[in-house]
């Protein structure tokens, strides 16, 4: 990620320049820094998380180390997420495969 050296803010890429999004300013690539960034382009969608509501899944599997309070069930998919400010631990967000019931868990 590359900064704005006049407003500090972020800028991103146009052709062989680097373009600040707040001022317009332009620099040209650094192409000695240009390993040290990563492009989404070399993403792959392998890690991604399904969410939408009909999903048959949502999230990661657990290791059997949960059980619904609805159904029983040992099996749920999970997603971890920041709610609350960045020096308290992440939620935990559960959907159980069964009964699709979900529940969340404070570390």
């Amino acid at each position: 990620m590359q900064f704005c050296d006049d407003c500090g803010s972020m800028m991103h890429a146009d052709g062989g320049e680097m373009v600040c999004q707040s001022c317009g300013a332009r620099v040209a690539k650094d192409e000695d820094r240009a390993a040290d960034f990563v492009t989404t382009d070399e993403q792959s969608d392998d890690d991604v998380i399904e969410t939408e509501e009909g999903a048959n899944f949502e999230g990661k599997p657990t290791a059997g180390d949960v059980t619904c309070d609805e159904c029983g069930h040992g099996e749920a998919w999970y997603t971890i997420k920041q709610t609350g400010s960045a020096d308290e631990p992440p939620t935990r967000f559960f959907k159980c495969q069964e009964c699709g019931h979900r529940w969340r868990e404070y570390s």
